[in-house]
């Protein structure tokens, strides 16, 4: 039995499983059900706000936020902070971030936590991105401007990122005021994991192989299909995963450099170019300990709140708490 809720906390929790229950009962393949606005209430159901104009930059953090962790937080305010500095951009709508949970995920399944219960989690999550920017970025700089940031949180039925990226771009949410025109290009930015790489350069995930002796050509191949309207769209920010199971970081920029020479691009049907849109980033550690979801959850299920705060941000936590989550 969860412990009572204050009155937000419980409305928080009611509007995020109505919004599940909308949206799985309905045909959409994608759909943003909220907004935390740069300066968000602290009491009342969340809210969709569509931006004003069209964003120059979407950044697209999808995961399965099973919980979202600090490593999360580092992936989102990294890229936030960085493409802020490269565009110059101060307009609080040139950049927007969205949380996306894939509620049909091509390798997990939605224990321990649900999924209504990692809405909200992503929720408080919106809110330490955001206090996070405001207060001291990467490295202790503050970028003025940053702190004006929009977090939208979404669900998706496709279980895969070309699949998401065709979404987004055909829905209207992110178009503005004026609509679908055109004029204004908006960039993807999808913020992905080491081992998440790995899976979308994986040809198993596109389609069934090639019948013997019916060679097709490059062009032909289901992954070139996929991932050429993908690229030309949308970019891939990877994180590298510096742990026991994915190795050591030099042998993730390897691997990347190795899938980006011709002989690797061939082997999967792939395009030179598509290595100028793929940019591979340092991880987040505190200290020597790893930083994950499933030593967020194994903290949780110890009721080891010491632990637990090197894992998770502040909201976070405080949801982890309140619902007794992954302590069974």
């Amino acid at each position: 039995m969860s412990p009572q809720l204050p009155l937000s906390a419980r409305l928080i929790a009611n509007f995020f499983s109505r919004a599940l229950s909308s949206f799985q009962s309905s045909d959409s393949k994608l759909r943003v059900i909220c907004t935390v606005p740069p300066s968000a209430p602290q009491e009342g159901e969340p809210a969709i706000i569509p931006p004003r104009d069209r964003p120059r930059i979407l950044v697209v953090l999808d995961s399965s936020f099973n919980p979202p962790t600090r490593a999360h937080l580092h992936m989102a305010t990294s890229a936030i902070q960085e493409l802020t500095h490269e565009q110059g951009q101060q307009r609080a709508s040139a950049i927007r971030l969205l949380l996306l949970l894939s509620v049909s995920n091509a390798d997990k399944g939605i224990k321990p936590a649900a999924f209504d219960k990692r809405l909200a989690m992503m929720w408080a999550f919106a809110k330490d991105v955001q206090d996070s920017l405001q207060t001291g970025s990467r490295e202790g700089h503050v970028r003025s401007g940053v702190e004006a940031l929009s977090v939208d949180l979404g669900l998706a039925r496709v279980p895969y990122f070309h699949e998401k990226s065709a979404a987004l771009a055909e829905d209207t949410f992110y178009k503005g005021e004026g609509g679908a025109d055109g004029s204004a290009e908006m960039e993807q930015v999808f913020l992905v994991g080491y081992d998440t790489l790995i899976r979308i350069f994986d040809p198993k995930y596109y389609g069934p192989p090639e019948p013997r002796g019916q060679a097709l050509a490059a062009e032909s191949s289901p992954l070139r299909k996929a991932l050429d309207p993908f690229f030309s769209r949308a970019k891939l920010r990877v994180t590298m995963r510096t742990d026991d199971e994915w190795g050591g970081a030099e042998e993730q920029v390897t691997y990347l450099e190795h899938l980006l020479r011709a002989e690797g691009l061939n082997k999967v049907s792939g395009v030179k170019n598509w290595g100028s849109r793929i940019e591979m980033v340092e991880g987040h550690k505190i200290g020597n300990n790893v930083i994950s979801s499933t030593y967020a959850r194994a903290a949780a299920k110890d009721r080891d709140m010491d632990r637990l705060d090197l894992q998770v941000s502040p909201g976070v936590r405080w949801w982890i708490e309140q619902e007794n989550l992954y302590v069974e």
